[in-house]
């Protein structure tokens, strides 16, 4: 039996001819990454295990940017930890206030990662690199401290569902409404430790900011990563960026696939996670009486720049409804640059936004943006379980840059449509 792209690069870097679904690997990392929560606690387990030095300074990489800058002293105290320890160990990928930026966006931004990489991350959204062609996934702490000092993780190789995409987005949709939909069919279980696996004529119409998007959220199904297929649009992406040479793993047309779902694109429509499951899905069309207090739009899901694009494009010129606070955060410095080069930030300020330097933020009820009991809030980011973005009595409706910036305008969850 054949092996599946996950499959495949996983055998790679255990060394190995083959592997199967189920089987225990020790995999070689290419890459093993922290941020300013995770770092510190795998630090401290770094030391416990009597570790003096990292296996490779070119291969770790740290990102302060869930409370950078920092909100108070614990969060000023964590990133001092981690900027010691980069120090120390002479990490060459250190991010701090300056050049940092939403972990997930720049580390593919900046080229850290590449095709065919096999990564780990202390941070669920590790998955998002899978949008290139690589194998990445979450992991806690302890196992960042190990990959720190030795290069290696411990995998189970993961089974996988095969996602057959046709057709193409329509134009008031992105690759949020596409993952939105997909786990509102199969539920935040539904790919429990298993490979998503997106392939079919319809990848060649995602742009890589959608495919990053729907990779991102891959763990809100359970998975244990997402990939694409390397194709025309990832080499150019990749171009004059990877650090390394990108390496291309196909699928074998005999591999195993639990079962295979096919997603025509052309009927994706603007979907909306209501509270208190991103599986909770409805058409942002059949949710216009419920009125909002906040709009977030940013995060490792949907700050990169074709989401301030679709912001810039609807709100130019406009105005957000009275009582609406909109808070709107490019993922890195360069699409903060960018954005103020292109007007993007006047425009924002002129419609009543605010503008932030990158930051997780709000996404996870940090600060930024946190909610009171009883306000409701559309944001573009990738979770909205009870409390996640403040109050217990607060709620989070999950949706697209287009569906987030529609409704800050009419102060109501609304469905945009072009002009």
């Amino acid at each position: 039996m054949g092996m599946t792209m996950t499959q495949k690069i996983l055998a790679a870097h255990a060394g190995l001819d083959h592997v199967v679904a189920g089987q225990l690997i020790s995999a070689k990392l290419d890459l093993v990454l922290g941020n300013d929560i995770t770092t510190p606690v795998a630090i401290n387990e770094f030391n416990k295990a009597g570790f003096d030095r990292i296996f490779d300074k070119d291969k770790v990489a740290i990102v302060l940017d869930h409370f950078v800058p920092n909100k108070d002293i614990k969060a000023a105290e964590q990133s001092k930890t981690c900027r010691t320890f980069a120090c120390s160990h002479c990490v060459s990928h250190f991010y701090d206030v300056g050049k940092m930026g939403i972990e997930h966006a720049l580390l593919p931004e900046q080229g850290v990662v590449t095709a065919g990489d096999c990564i780990i991350g202390a941070d669920s959204h590790t998955c998002t690199y899978g949008a290139l062609g690589a194998f990445s996934t979450g992991v806690g702490s302890t196992d960042m401290a190990a990959g720190m000092a030795t290069g290696m993780a411990w995998f189970k190789v993961p089974s996988a569902i095969k996602f057959h995409l046709t057709g193409k987005l329509p134009e008031n949709c992105s690759g949020k409404d596409v993952i939105l939909t997909i786990i509102g069919m199969i539920g935040v279980d539904g790919a429990l430790y298993k490979s998503m696996e997106f392939v079919g004529d319809g990848v060649l119409s995602l742009s890589m900011d959608d495919r990053l998007c729907i990779c991102n959220m891959a763990i809100e199904a359970g998975a244990k990563n997402g990939i694409f297929p390397v194709d025309d649009v990832t080499m150019q992406y990749l171009a004059g960026r990877s650090e390394r040479v990108p390496v291309t793993y196909e699928a074998d047309d005999d591999a195993e696939y639990e079962q295979t779902i096919t997603i025509d694109l052309s009927k994706i429509v603007p979907t909306v996670a209501c509270p208190h499951l991103p599986e909770n899905t409805h058409p942002a069309s059949e949710l216009g009486d419920i009125k909002i207090d906040q709009v977030v739009i940013g995060s490792c899901t949907n700050g990169r720049m074709e989401d301030m694009e679709a912001a810039y494009q609807i709100l130019n010129g406009k105005h957000i409804a009275d009582g609406v606070r909109c808070i709107i955060i490019p993922a890195t410095m360069q699409i903060l640059r960018t954005c103020v080069e292109r007007g993007y930030v006047t425009a924002f300020i002129d419609a009543g936004a605010v503008v932030s330097t990158p930051t997780c933020g709000p996404c996870l009820g940090g600060y930024m943006g946190i909610l009171a009991a009883g306000e409701r809030c559309v944001a573009t980011t990738n979770r909205n379980f009870v409390g996640r973005m403040g109050h217990v009595d607060s709620e989070v409706y999950l949706a697209s840059p287009y569906t987030a910036a529609a409704s800050a305008l009419t102060g109501y969850i609304t469905e945009y449509k072009e002009a």
